[in-house]
């Protein structure tokens, strides 16, 4: 058996670590493509060098996250390698692309993180989740709650529960990254912010979280996404001395970083829910969350771009002491690789 699995950016390549290994395991060829959908070297290509990860069968090298000009050469290539499914991950542009260029070669679509749904449909990642649920034959759920969201919308495809593959890569990935690399202030005494979201990095809104984060009596480490740099740039958003604007940062450096921080900053759907693996509370950028359980726990609060809120939030943020475990027991990859290979 043969599986085309297509990448676009570093939350992807995180979930296709452990999944290629489990593949693997279970006599399952994998043809990697990564679309270029991220191409800053500290987004993509560093990323297989921190974890000695192979590179990607293929590098299509498009530079793009436009769905339009991803889906021919995803389709072109799924029509020459012939595989018997194409494998996406989460809810980006490349995961649409793929999922279309399944469909349009009459290959099956496997979706790992299926069913996750935020509610809202202003967010292009809540229109890809939807359309690539309704493509997929097999669909690979985190929770129950995600299965049962997609019975509820009638999908066509078979859903299967097999926790977060995300867990597994934490579970492997985090020691290791504290091993190897010391965070740039004692542990505990620092905040981490990731901003890089569409609706975030427009001016205004933009504007009013970073002056939060300019309020906040704790030094900041933000490593900023490039586009959410340039704006900062070009709509002069100046921040505090406290607030540490750096490059992106490698995979271990960030897990080290932002594991061992006392809150983490976020408008990522990814880094939410490590953030709750990690034992470290979030607070989160944005109006809504297809990860609601770790704001049910008490763990991660939505404040959506009000600088009082997240002054606020962060001030009071706390890990429960009695948090349950969410998403899985971090082998995730194993189940998901089974479901392939019976697919």
């Amino acid at each position: 058996m043969k599986v085309l699995a297509v990448v676009g950016n570093r939350p992807q390549f995180v979930k296709a670590a452990p999944l290629s290994v489990a593949l693997r395991d279970a006599g399952i060829a994998e043809v990697v493509v990564h679309t270029g959908q991220h191409w800053d070297p500290e987004l993509s290509a560093v990323f297989f060098d921190d974890l000695g990860l192979h590179e990607p069968d293929v590098e299509l090298d498009l530079r793009t996250a436009d769905v339009d000009a991803l889906t021919p050469a995803v389709t072109e290539l799924v029509r020459s390698t012939q595989p018997d499914a194409v494998l996406v991950y989460g809810d980006t542009n490349s995961t649409l692309a793929g999922a279309r260029a399944g469909a349009e070669s009459g290959t099956p679509v496997v979706h790992v993180e299926a069913g996750l749904r935020s509610g809202d449909l202003s967010m292009p990642e809540e229109r890809n989740r939807i359309e690539v649920d309704r493509i997929a034959t097999l669909l690979l759920c985190p929770d129950e709650r995600s299965a049962e969201t997609l019975a509820t919308e009638g999908v066509p495809g078979r859903a299967v529960v097999v926790g977060d593959v995300m867990a597994d890569a934490v579970r492997l990935f985090a020691p290791l990254a504290r091993e190897r690399v010391q965070p740039p202030l004692p542990p505990g005494s620092y905040v981490v912010a990731t901003l890089h979201r569409e609706a975030n990095v427009h001016g205004p809104r933009l504007a009013r979280i970073v002056s939060g984060l300019n309020r906040l009596e704790e030094p900041v480490v933000f490593p900023a996404h490039p586009r959410t740099r340039a704006t900062l740039e070009r709509e002069h958003i100046e921040v505090a001395p406290h607030v540490v604007l750096t490059e992106p940062l490698g995979y271990l450096v960030f897990a080290s970083t932002a594991s061992q921080a006392r809150v983490i900053v976020t408008d990522s759907g990814g880094l939410q829910k490590e953030a709750y693996w990690y034992g470290v509370p979030c607070v989160t950028a944005r109006p809504s969350t297809e990860w609601t359980d770790t704001v049910a726990t008490g763990a991660n609060v939505l404040v959506d771009d009000d600088p009082d809120a997240l002054v606020a939030a962060v001030a009071a943020a706390r890990f429960p002491a009695d948090a349950p475990a969410l998403y899985g027991d971090g082998h995730a990859a194993e189940r998901i690789a089974e479901a392939v290979r019976t697919l």
